[in-house]
């Protein structure tokens, strides 16, 4: 068979889209060799590549489609699905082209969260009305919808009003990576590298409304004078970042948090922007700390129950299946439990460790053939 990808954020998105793409690429190809993986790419990378013998990527050929790459990947890419005698097309995020449906070339979608249509305000009014566009098409033409979590295929249900059969629960994987235990050495070169100190709490994200860091800095203002732990960040962000920096400075927390984008190590680092160095940083942190309003998965969650550290997630929305019974949960409007939950993970060392154990076995659920067969099973449905 074979396959093709909307390839967009495989080759460019270094988030959460990106990563489920290469590593749902990565693994129907390691996984079903036999078929053949077509990945329409709208333009060159310079940060990421997918090198197999099955996959090929497909980039615009002609003048106009060069001059035009979203309409060629909206659109126009339809000719060369037909070109490439594609048996199955995959919009990995949101998205299938306008019209694919007419073609005979049978079409599945992902869809990872409708957060937009859920906190309409944190988006510019333009996206959202975009999005919906968008989400609501690909719902409506695409023959199968796959989607990442129990929460997500309800809140498709809810808002597009899609038939219940039609959608398909295939929960992700992330990159086997972060199972690989990352020896001292390597933390120590990572830790240095970036000059991390020998104990932080870590938050992984982009950084905006939603992800909640502004309470996980209050809650380090809580216990400023109890636990004198820093917070590593890895993501970036904008209007909403200010307000989390403003208020640092505003209570003399500033060298409490250190993020990440800032620093030049990172800014010129490869391993950085690719995510090489992530299991490292992970592995060295004392806990993740992911109080999320909302997700459509939380691959951090993830990530972390993999790299065998502890989970401080959100008791709503989708983490509870991301966490399972290896996460501590708290409610993400509460300051206190997030905090309380902070020094009761760093100072109860059984408790951490059990957590842990039951954070590695329920991982398990989410490995990279699991994730392959539950997609694969989906094409074969079509086909």
């Amino acid at each position: 068979m074979n396959i093709g990808f909307d390839a967009k954020r495989a080759y460019h998105n270094g988030t959460g889209l990106g990563h489920y793409s290469r590593t749902l690429i990565q693994s129907l190809s390691g996984y079903y060799p036999l078929h053949q993986y077509y990945l329409f790419n709208p333009k060159p990378s310079e940060i990421f590549q997918l090198k197999e013998e099955n996959i090929h990527e497909i980039l615009p050929q002609n003048f106009t489609h060069k001059l035009f790459r979203s309409a060629w990947r909206s659109s126009w890419v339809k000719t060369d699905i037909k070109k490439y005698k594609i048996d199955l097309y995959h919009g990995l995020s949101h998205e299938i082209p306008f019209g694919i449906d007419k073609t005979g070339t049978p079409s599945v979608v992902t869809i990872h969260d409708l957060i937009h249509e859920r906190y309409p305000e944190q988006y510019n009014r333009v996206d959202v009305k975009i999005y919906t566009k968008k989400f609501r098409y690909a719902c409506m033409h695409a023959d199968k919808v796959i989607a990442i979590s129990e929460q997500t295929k309800k809140d498709i249900i809810e808002f597009y009003k899609t038939p219940e059969e039609k959608i398909s629960i295939c929960y992700q994987s992330c990159n086997p990576a972060f199972g690989i235990t990352v020896s001292d050495e390597e933390k120590k070169k990572v830790k240095e590298r970036y000059g991390l100190p020998e104990e932080y709490f870590l938050s992984v994200g982009t950084i905006i409304e939603r992800k909640n860091l502004l309470n996980i800095c209050k809650a380090l203002n809580l216990l400023k004078n109890e636990l004198n732990i820093p917070l590593v960040v890895i993501g970036d962000g904008g209007k909403y970042k200010n307000q989390v920096t403003d208020y640092l400075k505003q209570n003399n927390l500033e060298s409490r948090v250190i993020f990440l984008s800032e620093k030049q190590s990172a800014i010129s680092s490869s391993s950085y922007k690719d995510a090489v160095d992530f299991p490292a940083i992970y592995q060295s942190a004392i806990a993740l700390i992911y109080p999320s309003f909302f997700e459509g998965f939380g691959i951090p969650v993830l990530e972390a129950l993999w790299s065998k550290i502890p989970v401080i997630t959100s008791n709503v929305s989708c983490l509870p299946e991301a966490g399972g019974d290896g996460a501590y949960y708290v409610d993400p409007a509460n300051v206190s439990e997030i905090a309380a939950a902070m020094k009761i993970i760093y100072t109860d060392k059984t408790l951490a460790s059990a957590l842990m154990e039951k954070g590695w076995r329920h991982a398990q659920n989410f490995t990279q053939k699991r994730a392959a067969e539950a997609v694969m099973n989906v094409y074969k449905s079509l086909w």
